[in-house]
């Protein structure tokens, strides 16, 4: 029984230091860039984050550079926020998948579902192939 908690415990400790599974946090209200892996954060650049409407729901647009020669796989997914703070989507949407190619910019872009989302938050993290 000891082994068996011992086992359990160890576990937990490990999970607990396992890597943040998003490599850059954008959030486009603040328009703040959070790096959590360091090499994405070298090889991709933020150019622009905007938020515009599109039939009475807000539309987040992230525009990224790569500063790298090769491709970048990567997954993303947007939060939404309504104007207390307070996350809107009672469901997460699934990663979404992209290639940016060596020195390409590309547009990550979203609308909310719900109306009451006006602000939001991307993470950006690299493909495991």
């Amino acid at each position: 029984m000891k082994q068996w908690l011992l086992v359990l415990c160890t576990a937990l400790v490990v999970s607990g230091c396992a890597d943040n599974t998003a490599g850059l946090r954008v959030d486009g209200s603040t328009q703040n860039v959070i790096f959590g892996d360091n090499v994405l954060g070298s090889r991709l650049v933020i150019d622009d984050i905007a938020t515009t409407q599109v039939d009475g729901h807000a539309r987040g647009v992230v525009r990224i550079t790569s500063h790298y020669t090769g491709d970048q796989h990567i997954q993303y997914r947007f939060y939404w926020y309504n104007d207390e703070g307070l996350e809107v989507n009672a469901k997460l949407t699934p990663w979404r998948k992209a290639i940016v190619r060596g020195y390409e910019s590309i547009a990550l872009s979203e609308v909310s579902v719900n109306p009451n989302g006006t602000q939001y938050r991307v993470q950006i993290r690299e493909l495991a192939q």
